[in-house]
């Protein structure tokens, strides 16, 4: 989503709106926004309940995730997720991308956050989105590739930057191992490819594996 005027920087809102009808991960608890006091119904002020798992729409996975004793998500450097950032465009790709894939993507030297941009996006302008058979995400190589870049931060626009099922999660664990916040769940369907400045902000949840983000990008 898209704001701004003649002369005014552009923002893009590239999260995805929390709901009761969202895509969640398989297993994963179930999204559930309840009111629990009205003003229509009398009591002073609207308030709700909130009922999520850490990992839900928009959010970043935190080492602890798949790293047992690692640090949780409100040690992840803030810097790390926030600062100039680099969209790749990804479309018409499918499946896990290797290296050889990452070098065809036409990413400058020197990126530190990359966000990938891929068919994925697609899925989010549906109300009901069944969790789909394969996803556009990073094999074991193409997180080599990120780590070898000395890249801070990746993002991509399905629930996981991984395969579903990958035996002992390789993809995650090098990247948050070599301290690479990842975000995942990013709608980037109305991003074009180039260099913004990132904004993501996940909640600082002491000791959590994850938690959900507001991520922005502002046109540079």
């Amino acid at each position: 989503m898209k704001d701004g005027t003649a002369g005014v920087k552009s923002f893009y809102d590239v999260s995805i709106p929390i709901s009761s009808e969202m895509l969640t991960w398989p297993g994963d608890p179930a999204v559930a926004v309840r009111r629990r006091s009205s003003i229509a119904a009398g009591d002073t002020a609207n308030v709700s309940e909130l009922i999520l798992g850490s990992h839900t729409g928009t959010h970043v996975d935190a080492p602890v995730h798949f790293i047992e004793g690692a640090g949780g998500v409100d040690e992840i450097p803030i810097e790390a997720m926030n600062g100039e950032a680099f969209v790749a465009d990804a479309r018409g790709m499918t499946g896990a991308l290797d290296g050889e894939q990452l070098d065809r993507l036409n990413i400058p030297d020197g990126v530190e956050r990359l966000l990938l941009r891929s068919d994925n996006s697609r899925l989010w302008r549906e109300r009901r989105p069944a969790f789909p058979e394969s996803y556009v995400c990073l094999s074991p190589a193409g997180a080599a590739w990120c780590v070898d870049r000395g890249l801070r931060a990746v993002g991509v626009d399905f629930l996981s930057v991984e395969q579903k099922g990958a035996e002992g999660h390789p993809t995650h664990v090098a990247l948050l191992r070599a301290g690479i916040a990842i975000i995942e769940g990013l709608d980037l369907d109305g991003v074009e490819p180039g260099s913004y400045d990132l904004v993501c902000l996940p909640l600082k949840i002491l000791g959590c594996d994850g938690a959900p983000a507001r991520v922005a990008l502002i046109a540079r």
